[in-house]
Order: structure tokens, then sequence, then C-alpha cells
């Protein structure tokens, strides 16, 4: 499976949309771009193996594979990316402002159904970062 997270970039936070086979799934937020210096930046644009993971602070979520100098880079809920995020992606339902949005509990779960229904199957999941042009 290949996803596609499609990114906006603002000083205040970098908002993006994720897609498969260019059907839109969820808008996502994140950190502002600052150079992937780890806890106040996004991640490079490029391609990651998405994983399942389990935490008793997130529940069901993923984990983005191999990221260049960073660690546990996470999709998990959340809805204000600068205090809530440390580096990691949040799917929202709606977009409220950059890096901000809301309905963040229904996005995950939507994504990770679609993730976990494949990675269930034994088949690889991918997400593609890059700029929206």
């Amino acid at each position: 499976m290949e996803l596609e997270l499609l990114r906006t970039y603002c000083p205040m936070g970098t908002n993006g949309k994720i897609l498969l086979q260019g059907r839109w799934i969820s808008y996502c937020i994140e950190l502002p771009w600052k150079n992937n210096h780890a806890q106040v930046s996004c991640i490079p644009e490029g391609r990651y193996e998405l994983e399942k993971r389990w935490s008793p602070k997130f529940l069901r979520h993923l984990q983005v594979m191999h990221v260049k100098d960073r660690d546990y880079i996470l999709i998990h809920p959340a809805n204000d990316a600068l205090h809530e995020l440390r580096g990691c992606i949040a799917p929202v339902s709606f977009l409220t402002g950059p890096g901000k949005g809301i309905g963040s509990r229904v996005a995950l779960k939507k994504l990770t159904d679609l993730v976990f229904a494949a990675l269930d199957q034994s088949k690889p999941v991918f997400l593609t970062i890059k700029q929206d042009t």
C-alpha cells in the first residue's frame, strides 16, 4: 500500500492531506519545518515504511520507520502541533489553522483501519511525504 502526504508549510505549523491512490483519507498536522531538528521540526520529505504500534497513551497508532537522525516518529492523535507534537504526524478530520485541526481520533481510526488491514495481510505500507504543488 502506498500512501501520500502532501504538505503545505507555514511558520506556525505544517498542514497536509493524506491520500491513498489519489483518494483523500484525512488531513494532518505537523510541526513547522526546522531543518529536521529533533522535537521541534517535522520530518524530511521522503518515502517511509509504516509499522503498527500500540501504547497505553495512544493505544493503536503507527510508527514511521527509518527517519534520518530521528527516532520514534509516530502517527498519533493530536489537535495542536505546537503543543502536542514533537516531530510526529497527527491525522485530523478538519484543519482549523496552521498546525491545528479537530477530530484527530476519528481521523486516526480511519487511517489505522486501512493500514492495519494491509499489514495484517503481510502487505508493506509506505508513506511518501512531499510538498503540495
